[in-house]
């Protein structure tokens, strides 16, 4: 994916596109080329407050009536490396990352350590280049998937609920699609039988599926 390419998923336009290409450098490739960049391991440990605090921010706002422990819970699941690998995956980030030989032939570009600390340096890069908005309004197009719930937590939660009767189980269908390559929005019902439980939309197929069960779950009352 090239630099263009990158602004265009994410939605913001860098002033320095220089912070931009630090963020995608890995140390295996500032090494390897004498990066006059610089690595991103240092903009990976501001991403990683960054990250936090947005995410805090968010919950915080859009949760009134959950307890500490609860906010905690859904930051925790929010900014994990797994969370992080998907949000980096809806954009694309492992293809535009700069690799040392050795990372590629490993398949660096699709490792969720590596992808997840590049999301976050990338967020650090954001912040430096514009401020905290442009980076709020990015991280919120991930969060608010699945506010009041962690995303990862619907699906096995509502399965969960549906195999207390052993012959019973839930299909999620996709029902539509719109919007360019880089910003589709997917929309999935979640169906027991012919009867819709739900309806979820999402930047990815996972994340519509995820939301749909969310939908499932608070209709069903267990979930605020």
């Amino acid at each position: 994916m090239t630099i263009a390419g990158l602004q265009a998923a994410i939605g913001y336009a860098f002033n320095d596109e220089c912070l931009l290409e630090r963020a995608l450098t890995h140390s295996s490739y500032a090494n390897e080329r004498k990066s006059p960049h610089g690595s991103n391991e240092r903009l990976e440990f501001l991403g990683d407050s960054v990250l936090g605090f947005l995410a805090a921010e968010f919950y915080y706002s859009n949760c009134p009536g959950k307890p500490e422990g609860a906010l905690t819970k859904m930051r925790a699941a929010a900014v994990c490396e797994p969370a992080l690998f998907a949000y980096a995956r809806e954009i694309g980030l492992g293809e535009a990352l700069l690799l040392g030989r050795g990372e590629i032939a490993m398949g660096g570009a699709n490792r969720p350590s590596m992808v997840a600390d590049a999301f976050e340096a990338l967020l650090a890069a954001m912040y430096l280049d514009g401020g905290m908005e442009p980076c709020r309004a990015f991280v919120e197009r991930f969060l608010r998937e699945g506010v009041g719930i962690p995303v990862e937590d619907c699906k096995t939660a509502l399965q969960q609920i549906i195999q207390q009767s052993p012959e019973e189980s839930v299909d999620y269908v996709l029902v539509d699609e719109a919007g360019p390559d880089h910003d589709k929005v997917f929309v999935v019902e979640v169906r027991l039988h012919s009867n819709v439980l739900g309806t979820g939309r999402g930047r990815s197929k996972k994340l519509a599926e995820q939301a749909a069960a969310g939908e499932a779950l608070k209709l069903m009352g267990v979930r605020g």
